[in-house]
């Protein structure tokens, strides 16, 4: 028998096989997104493959009835935890009418869910930041306990918007918690190349607030340190900074080609280290998950996404002339 970490958590055993199944829910949803790519169905895939331990272990860290998120493109786990539907992906995958991000109008994983909470990200990266540093600020003025959730990539870290709201959250001492999801390269371009300090978490002390460096494979740890986060910030002591260290298992997105960057090598040693066979083992030895339940929870998981998959499919585009809605004003 493992020792059991969750219960020292306060997590009981349903949390974590919660926890366990939406794991799988964005491993499959995932990679049946990459088969529809590739078969010409859907135009465009940003992998959450590798990241979803941070991603789960964030997301039931935070008080998911109350909080806000704002998720980066690859926060699939943390989307489909805070509410979203499988059904609700594939019909943005397929840029359809009932898209509930948009309507069919924007790329997808441009998440965005106003009854759930998830506040909508653009194309370019790091805009979400100081979004919501505000939603924080709001918070604060409406003399509410949330807290807002952000995530970015540590290429994203380098951006103006982070510095910017950073800042203006630590000297407010703002409820935000900032969440790096590092999988060591911004597009093609090694963290080396990147950051002159070692860890992103370093940048912390210039904005007056703490900064960790966690294994993003280990989400109960990831878990642990949000938590403290959120505790934090509902107590009024401010921001945190956490940076996860995570692996991207797949190119940056299916546009991208990853073997002119990377060798065969890493992309093998990496794959060794797959966070959802991490935490499976966990639960394993702690004879809370058998492989009959293994099987039911991935049976029931692919009967979802079948489903998902085949009424996006079927499911009818937007009228052309709805292109403009929620843009101009009606006249």
């Amino acid at each position: 028998m493992a020792n059991n970490r969750h219960t020292e958590l306060g997590l009981s055993n349903q949390d974590v096989l919660n926890m366990y199944e939406t794991m799988i829910m964005a491993r499959r949803i995932d990679e049946r997104m990459w088969l529809l790519n590739r078969a010409g169905k859907i135009p465009f895939v940003i992998s959450c493959q590798g990241q979803e331990a941070a991603q789960v272990g964030a997301a039931y860290a935070l008080n998911r009835e109350k909080d806000y998120i704002l998720p980066y493109y690859r926060d699939l786990a943390v989307v489909l935890a805070f509410g979203m539907t499988p059904k609700d992906i594939f019909l943005s995958a397929y840029a359809k009418a009932e898209d509930p991000n948009s309507g069919g109008r924007q790329m997808p994983s441009h998440y965005g869910q106003r009854k759930n909470r998830i506040v909508t990200g653009s194309s370019p990266v790091t805009t979400q930041v100081p979004h919501a540093v505000g939603i924080a600020l709001a918070a604060r003025m409406e003399k509410s306990d949330l807290v807002s959730f952000v995530t970015f990539g540590e290429g994203s870290s380098n951006q103006g918007d982070f510095h910017e709201g950073l800042n203006f959250a630590g000297v407010q001492k703002l409820p935000v918690i900032f969440m790096c999801e590092n999988n060591n390269y911004a597009i093609s371009v090694p963290i080396e190349k990147q950051l002159a300090c070692e860890k992103v978490s370093d940048r912390a002390i210039g904005y007056g607030m703490p900064g960790v460096t966690v294994d993003g494979l280990d989400l109960l740890e990831v878990y642990k340190v949000v938590k403290e986060a959120a505790d934090r910030g509902r107590r009024g002591e401010g921001p945190t900074l956490i940076e996860t260290i995570t692996h991207r298992f797949t190119a940056h997105s299916s546009d991208d080609d990853d073997r002119g960057y990377r060798s065969n090598e890493e992309l093998t040693q990496i794959k060794k280290e797959d966070p959802v066979l991490f935490f499976e083992t966990y639960l394993e030895e702690c004879g809370i998950l058998t492989e009959s339940m293994k099987k039911e929870i991935n049976d029931r998981v692919m009967q979802e996404v079948n489903e998902a998959t085949e009424y996006a499919e079927n499911a009818p585009y937007a009228k052309p002339e709805d292109a403009l809605t929620f843009v101009y004003a009606p006249e």
